[in-house]
């Protein structure tokens, strides 16, 4: 019997343990995991920024800028697997470090290009020091959180993506006004200040985070048996049902499907990521305006993806919060691509930027309910390689068409809108895998 547990029969049966459990946990783990994630995404999109001066410095067309910044998830697309079943081996308190910093060195190598070839060789190199990041936390988030705060927690790391926008801007647009200082441009300057973070969290990671509850120290015995006891349940629940290995994972039809609900999203998101200063550029004067109104459409996209994942957490409902999110994006690209007026214009940014933030959230709670131990790093790894192509192939096309048609932003953005709303359409047919929502110990309170 589909059951899903009402709000109100959950809140009843959390008790005072399992809530300072979490918190305990949350308070932990995730402002460390964020500052890594916010570098890590400031790091894969400071290109936009840099692009502005860049460009015209090394004499790159659209489509040479656009192929540059995508070829990133090529690299990362050819190692994330192998990367995210190593870290469940040897635990993701060493390879995380170890990714943070040799991607903090890469990107600072971006400040010495020289061309088209350079340009390439960095950014592919870089994504391949990068491979694994993102779906390790995830596969890492599994390890310490029960299923039924999942999509809050995933939304809370995942904020760091809006709130490295908004900093990334404001920090970027200063960084390009260093032009000839000490000899060097400024978006070469951009670069190398905005890797070394990088390095310092890959120490502090190694340093101060843990692998496993089961070695938490900093939890009380109870706590610890009570977390290590919930999260086993969990695990072999889903396992009675069906244990997936990792080659039934990776071949699994409804992973496959979500490789390409999330390539719909990753084409739109960073076609307009690496492309919205210079939409934001020809609305404003001088690059710390730029970086001002740049980060505007983020400020509302981080209250978005908090506030929606915390909605679907307390409803129990996953895929209707996916599709309406990834419409919300393709909506606001469409609607910004027809105005004209730079006040609308930026409205209309905001939406679609509020819809793209939305959909991480309750999207990986999808490949986690199905998923556990080998399976769910190789399986989550695959969905994030697989769907991280729509990065490469959604800014090319964008610069294609900017290139095709004058400079106008237009049409690019049309393209872009149509990713998500094949995302929306897809994941609506596929529905949800709702066995986690039988969760041990609680199916009375469902059922009241």
């Amino acid at each position: 019997m589909d059951v899903t547990p009402s709000r109100a029969g959950l809140q009843n049966e959390i008790t005072d343990l399992e809530r300072q459990t979490i918190a305990r946990v949350s308070r932990r783990l995730l402002p460390l995991l964020m500052a890594c994630y916010f570098v890590a995404y400031l790091d894969r999109v400071n290109v936009g920024f840099a692009s502005l001066t860049m460009n015209k410095a090394l004499g790159f067309s659209s489509a040479v800028y656009g192929f540059g910044g995508g070829i990133f998830f090529l690299g990362y697309f050819i190692f994330e697997v192998p990367s995210n079943v190593l870290l469940s081996k040897v635990g993701a308190r060493r390879w995380i470090a170890r990714i943070l910093v040799t991607w903090g060195i890469i990107s600072a190598c971006t400040a010495f290009i020289t061309g088209p070839t350079s340009f390439y060789s960095v950014r592919f190199l870089l994504g391949i020091a990068e491979a694994g990041f993102f779906p390790g936390i995830i596969l890492y988030l599994t390890w310490w959180f029960p299923s039924y705060y999942r999509s809050r927690i995933v939304g809370i790391f995942m904020a760091a993506i809006p709130l490295s926008n908004i900093l990334g801007s404001l920090v970027s647009g200063v960084l390009l006004d260093l032009d000839g200082w000490m000899g060097l441009a400024g978006w070469q300057w951009l670069f190398i200040m905005e890797a070394a973070p990088a390095v310092v969290l890959g120490v502090a990671f190694w340093i101060y985070m843990t692998d496993w509850p089961s070695q938490a120290h900093w939890l009380t015995d109870e706590q610890r048996g009570w977390l290590t006891a919930r999260l086993d349940a969990e695990r072999a629940q889903r396992e009675e049902i069906k244990h997936y290995s990792l080659w039934q994972a990776l071949t699994n039809r409804r992973v496959l499907t979500l490789s390409l609900v999330y390539f719909g999203g990753t084409f739109s998101g960073y076609g307009i990521v690496l492309f919205q200063p210079q939409i934001v550029h020809r609305l404003s004067a001088g690059f710390g305006m730029t970086g001002l109104i740049n980060a505007v459409p983020y400020v509302f996209a981080a209250i978005a993806m908090v506030l929606w994942g915390r909605h679907s957490d307390h409803t129990g409902e996953r895929p209707r919060h996916v599709a309406a999110a990834y419409s919300v994006g393709a909506m606001g690209l469409i609607a910004t691509a027809m105005m004209t007026d730079p006040l609308l214009t930026m409205t209309m940014l905001v939406v679609a930027a509020m819809g793209q933030s939305s959909t991480g959230p309750t999207f990986w709670t999808l490949p986690t309910a199905m998923l556990s131990g080998t399976a769910a790093a190789g399986g989550i790894a695959l969905i994030n390689a697989l769907g991280n192509l729509g990065g490469f192939f959604g800014p090319y096309l964008f610069g294609l068409i900017k290139d095709a048609t004058g400079g106008s932003f237009t049409y690019a953005l049309m393209v872009l809108a149509l990713g998500p709303i094949c995302s929306a359409t897809i994941v609506l047919m596929l529905g949800h895998d709702r066995r986690l929502e039988h969760i041990p110990g609680r199916q009375a309170a469902a059922r009241r």
